[in-house]
């Protein structure tokens, strides 16, 4: 429920703290005093747009805040948005709701943490239900009439059937006509032949390059290496002064010093023996590699004739080897769709017509418990609309077949008649606003228990009606407030009368500056209000006095 809510600066409002019951709420008071302004409010903490044409004048911004108490399945659903939006939920179970409007921005807040319209706007939806004499045309349009009458039967499961195999039907058509559509022509098919028969010609081997291109600069420098090899060898053991000869040298005057420091001498000896055999080993090394590499101009040749088509391949499939082996591989798929497409547009045509007959059969499940769900919810409506006033109407669920889809095969319409001896006729085409919106009222009584929605708010759903009917409607509407908050701005003292909790909008002008202010009625207050829609004087008040009971 919403227990309370707070408004500052909104439209003509200063102020104004309204707390609400757990059941039938009602505002009243005289056109135009700006009653339209709590709903108003309301509509803001569930999301609405406001630009600054919302702030009072003479201020720079408005401030609207609530709160609502969760049970149950709303609880649920709304921690389950609150969690997607990061955001903890109250452990005491309160939704705290805040939007502050500037003449540039809008904050919003949900327990104090800042989030976007959407996720007000989601969790308006799972709390509130807004209706108004307006509103009640939303009752004509036939899709609302089928989600009304599914959600009275409580037909998520067929209804779900129904979309799971729409849902694989539509996905299925959408790859059947990506296969047509990417169908390669005849023309394209013996390019991609061509094509593929170059690069299988020229079978070439992922990394195959990088390796080939590292012997090749090996190979294409040989001659230098043999050169170089054998140079480095000569000038360290072969030639005259060789680096040999010199440290054989150095090797002979350290034995010169062991005559005199025979303690060093020993160690340094050590040392130049290791670094002579050292460099015979090195010069060694160098001339076995100059022998080991091998000068063979055939196979040299064959390295650049195979670089060379790799790097052709890489040209025209690459920029890399593997770009080419990805690009055959994907003209071999063009070329097996070419090849198998008759066998292909068969499996897809074997799969639809699965799907369209399982659709049918999900579709007839569906109608058979529409069907007879229809004729429950027209019995019940009937029934209430009797209640209403309707006392000789008729009420039924019409069936007509229309083309499969996401919701099913159905066609609905609701129908109606007022009087005796008028066939029932589409409700859109018989229906005056005042009895439309005692079919609403109807409509949202027999709804109430397969709604979980916790909150109903009427804006006016009791114009252009009267005397014993308007009567019956309050009552009606406090029964489906003993099992929904209900929050209703009504005109009509039959229908105020049998609200729990019952507050006043009033306007006053003072200095040229005009403000509207909200009131929660003490019983004595509420009878001078109900006196005053009855038309005011000592007999409206002791009418009113009666009917407040």
């Amino acid at each position: 429920m919403l227990r309370w809510m707070r408004l500052k600066n909104l439209a003509l409002v200063d102020r104004a703290d309204l707390e609400f019951g757990p059941e039938f709420n009602v505002i009243t008071g005289e056109t135009g005093a700006g009653k339209s302004v709590i709903m108003g409010g309301v509509g803001l903490l569930l999301g609405g747009r406001a630009d600054k044409s919302a702030i009072r004048i003479g201020t720079d911004r408005c401030e609207v805040s609530g709160e609502f108490s969760l049970d149950g399945v709303s609880a649920s659903r709304v921690e389950a948005i609150l969690a997607e939006a990061e955001i903890e939920p109250d452990p005491s179970g309160n939704l705290l709701v805040r939007r502050v409007i500037t003449a540039s921005s809008s904050r919003n807040f949900v327990n104090e943490s800042p989030v976007t319209l959407q996720i007000l706007h989601r969790i308006g939806e799972v709390l509130v239900d807004i209706h108004g004499a307006s509103g009640s045309h939303q009752l004509l349009k036939n899709r609302n009439q089928l989600e009304m009458l599914d959600r009275f039967g409580d037909l998520d499961a067929p209804l779900s059937r129904v979309r799971e195999v729409w849902k694989e039907l539509s996905d299925l058509r959408r790859e059947k006509k990506a296969f047509a559509e990417s169908m390669p022509s005849a023309e394209e098919t013996a390019r991609f032949r061509r094509d593929a028969a170059e690069i299988e010609k020229g079978a070439p081997v992922s990394g195959e390059d990088t390796e080939l291109e590292s012997k090749h600069a090996l190979a294409a420098h040989s001659r230098s290496i043999i050169e170089t090899a054998l140079s480095c060898a000569n000038a360290l053991s072969e030639c005259e002064d060789s680096l040999a000869d010199r440290a054989g040298q150095i090797r002979r005057m350290l034995g010169d010093l062991e005559k005199f420091d025979p303690d060093h001498a020993e160690q340094f000896i050590s040392e130049m023996e290791e670094i002579s055999a050292r460099i015979m080993a090195l010069s060694g090394d160098l001339a076995g590699h100059a022998s080991d590499v091998e000068i063979d101009e055939g196979e040299f040749m064959a390295m650049e004739e195979r670089l060379r088509v790799l790097q052709t391949l890489k040209r025209r499939y690459g920029p890399s080897l593997d770009d080419v082996l990805s690009h055959l591989a994907f003209l071999h798929s063009r070329i097996e769709a070419y090849d198998n497409s008759e066998a292909i547009r068969a499996d897809f045509d074997k799969k639809e017509h699965e799907l369209l007959l399982a659709l049918k059969q999900a579709c007839g499940a569906l109608s058979a418990a529409r069907k007879k769900a229809g004729a429950s919810l027209a019995k019940e409506i009937a029934s209430e609309l009797k209640k209403l006033g309707f006392r000789r109407s008729a009420f039924d669920v019409a069936f007509t077949d229309a083309e499969p889809g996401p919701d099913g095969a159905d066609h609905v319409e609701f129908l109606f008649t007022a009087n005796p001896g008028v066939p029932l006729m589409p409700l859109r085409e018989v229906a005056s606003s005042g009895e439309l919106s005692r079919v609403m009222l109807a409509v949202k009584t027999v709804l109430a228990e397969a709604d979980s929605i916790p909150i109903l708010i009427f804006d006016e759903i009791d114009a252009n009606i009267g005397g014993e009917t308007a009567s019956r409607v309050g009552r009606e509407i406090a029964a489906l407030a003993k099992r929904k908050q209900i929050l209703c701005i009504s005109h009509l003292p039959q229908v105020a009368c049998n609200a729990a909790v019952h507050f006043m909008v009033s306007k006053e002008s003072v200095a040229d500056v005009t403000t509207t202010s909200v009131r929660k009625l003490s019983p004595a207050s509420r009878i001078d209000e109900i006196a005053r829609m009855l038309g005011g004087g000592e007999i409206a008040k002791k009418h009113a006095a009666s009917m407040l009971g």
